[in-house]
């Protein structure tokens, strides 16, 4: 494994191991022996709202870092790593300046405007909640979304803490809008496990499409590029349901969130800033 690989790898592993250690300033889900939530609530249901005064930017910074809150949610659709936050945060202000209530269907993200509704799919199981977004965060690299503790229970990625995820914006552009509304009332979750070191995917395969060529020559150098590189499970898959085919460069099955970073950063070193990840 490249030294750069080697950091990063030891990095987030440390984080991983820190954030299951004790201390008041810890977050995570309710303390044991407080009250549970007896059935979990239904998703949010999307309604036209007017932009909050807070929270909306356009511009801001946290921790020297500059963000810019989109103009609009219109057609926004991403994937990525979502995370959680529980109890440390329970109670307090959010950026709109409403209270953070951890046991309800909310969500925080850094450029969509306040508030918005967003679906959100776990990609390895294909469990779908849709969330309110009224905060900001998170902010940790290569996070796209943070989830409130009943999302995230819904979406089954407490006990690992994060999760490849689809997150695309609901709007209201059309006649009737997108008024969505999904009762879900499984039955009551067991008190959380500590998350492991290293959250792992387990029902769907997930990859990373680096690359879709229409000449098989061009997906043959972006490979052999990845692979002198070293990295991993690099493989070309045509795609003859396109005509003229499409050569796809992919790399997988990915097998957990710090694969997912490590492999991203690299990309990243060798000035490829868009990989898509693609379940099946």
């Amino acid at each position: 494994m490249p030294r750069s690989l080697t950091r990063l790898a030891l990095i987030l592993l440390c984080a991983a191991l820190a954030s299951c250690g004790s201390g008041d300033v810890r977050d995570g889900p309710p303390r044991s022996g407080s009250t549970r939530i007896p059935d979990l609530p239904d998703d949010a249901v999307p309604r036209p709202e007017a932009r909050s005064r807070y929270g909306n930017g356009p511009n801001y910074e946290v921790l020297g870092k500059h963000y810019t809150v989109m103009p609009s949610s219109t057609g926004y659709k991403e994937r990525g790593v979502a995370s959680w936050y529980g109890k440390k945060f329970h109670g307090n202000l959010t950026s709109n300046r409403e209270v953070y209530d951890m046991y309800g269907m909310t969500a925080a993200h850094k450029a969509l405007p306040l508030p918005t509704y967003v679906r959100v799919r776990n990609l390895s199981n294909n469990r779908t909640v849709v969330v309110r977004v009224n905060d900001r965060g998170p902010f940790v690299h290569n996070r796209i979304i943070d989830l409130s503790y009943s999302a995230a229970l819904k979406l089954d990625m407490v006990k690992t803490g994060t999760s490849l995820v689809e997150v695309e914006a609901i709007t209201f552009d059309g006649p009737a809008g997108d008024r969505p509304v999904r009762k879900v009332t499984p039955a009551a979750p067991a008190a959380p496990a500590p998350r492991p070191a290293t959250p792992e995917i387990d029902e769907n395969r997930i990859f990373l499409q680096v690359g879709a060529f229409g000449a098989a020559e061009n997906a043959q150098r972006r490979l052999a590029m990845l692979r002198e590189a070293n990295i991993p499970t690099v493989f070309v898959v045509e795609d003859g349901s396109v005509s003229p085919p499409l050569y796809r460069v992919r790399i997988g099955p990915i097998k957990g969130i710090v694969q997912y970073d490590i492999i991203v950063e690299e990309l990243g070193n060798l000035g490829i800033s868009d990989p898509y990840l693609i379940n099946e």
